[in-house]
C-alpha cells in the first residue's frame, strides 16, 4: 500500500543548488524546503565544473540531496558568451544558441552519448529540451531511453503525449502560475506522468525573482487546481512517480 503524503513529502526533481544564486544562504534555503515538506531534491549540473560541488552537497546532505550529473546544451563560458555545447544534456534549439544545423547536430551527438551512458549505468535521464520538444522525444525513443524526465517541457501537449506513450515523466515548475503553455500541458498530461520540480533559481512563480525549492508546493497546488483534484492526491502521486523514476531515492530514504 502506498504511504500517504504526510509520510513521504515532496520531491524536487530538478533544481540547481550549485548555482551562485545560493552561495550565501544555501543552508537557510534547504531548511525552508524541509519546513515546506520537501523530502528530497535532485541537484542538477549544467557543466562539468559543477560536478564536484554537487557531489559535495550530496555527501553533506546525504539522504536529502540526490546528485544528477550531465552537461546542458548551452554552455556559459562567461555570462556574456553563452554558446551551444560541443562534443568535448538535452537539446536547446533556441535560435540564439543553435542557429545552425551543425550546432543542432553537435547537441544531438552530445545527448546521444549521455543517453548511452545512462543506459549502460542504468540511471535515469533528466532532460532539458527548450524549443526542441519533438526532436528530443524522437531522439530519446530512437536511442531506446526508458527512464526519462522531461523537465519544464515547453512543447505542445500533443507532442508531450508521445512522451507519455513512451513511459516518460514530465516535471512541472512553479512558473505554471504564469504560463498558459504549462497549464494546457498539465490539463492533458495524466497525473501518473507528472513530477514536481522548481528549476531553482529559475522558473519561479514571479518573473525575475529567485526561485527556491520551498516553492514546489506552488506547483502541486496549481496542478490540483487545473485538474480539479486534491493537493494531497497530487503530492501522493507525484512523489510515487519520482520514486519510480529515481529508484535510489527509496534507498536514500531508508537510511
Amino acid at each position: 500500500m502506498a504511504m500517504g503524503p504526510v509520510g513521504l513529502g515532496l520531491v524536487d526533481c530538478h533544481c540547481h543548488l550549485s548555482a551562485p544564486d545560493f552561495n550565501s544562504d544555501l543552508d537557510a534555503v534547504l531548511e525552508k524546503a524541509k519546513k515546506a515538506n520537501v523530502m528530497a531534491l535532485v541537484a542538477v549540473a549544467e557543466h562539468a565544473g559543477e560536478f564536484e560541488r554537487i557531489m559535495q552537497l550530496s555527501e553533506r546532505y546525504t539522504g536529502f540531496i540526490l546528485p544528477c550529473l550531465g552537461v546542458h546544451p548551452v554552455q556559459e563560458l562567461s555570462p556574456e558568451k553563452p554558446r551551444s555545447v560541443t562534443l568535448k544534456v538535452g537539446l536547446d534549439f533556441s535560435p540564439r544558441f543553435a542557429g545552425t544545423d551543425e550546432e543542432k547536430e553537435e547537441q544531438r551527438q552530445v545527448l546521444i552519448r549521455q543517453v548511452q551512458l545512462a543506459k549502460r549505468l542504468n540511471v535515469p535521464l533528466n532532460v532539458h529540451s527548450r524549443s526542441a520538444g519533438r526532436p528530443t522525444i524522437n531522439l530519446l525513443r530512437e536511442q531506446g531511453a526508458e527512464q526519462v524526465l522531461l523537465h519544464a517541457f515547453d512543447g505542445r501537449p500533443s507532442v508531450a503525449m508521445e512522451g507519455v506513450r513512451a513511459g516518460y515523466y514530465f516535471s512541472i515548475p512553479p512558473s505554471i502560475v504564469r504560463s498558459g503553455q504549462k497549464q494546457k500541458l498539465v490539463k492533458q498530461l495524466p497525473l501518473s506522468s507528472i513530477c514536481l520540480e522548481t528549476d531553482s533559481p529559475a522558473l519561479g512563480p514571479e518573473k525575475l525573482t529567485r526561485n527556491e525549492p520551498c516553492n514546489i508546493s506552488i506547483s502541486a497546488e496549481f496542478i490540483a487546481q487545473v485538474k480539479g483534484i486534491s493537493v494531497e492526491e497530487v503530492q501522493e502521486v507525484t512523489t510515487q512517480n519520482a520514486l519510480k523514476l529515481f529508484p535510489r531515492l527509496r534507498y536514500l530514504l531508508q537510511k
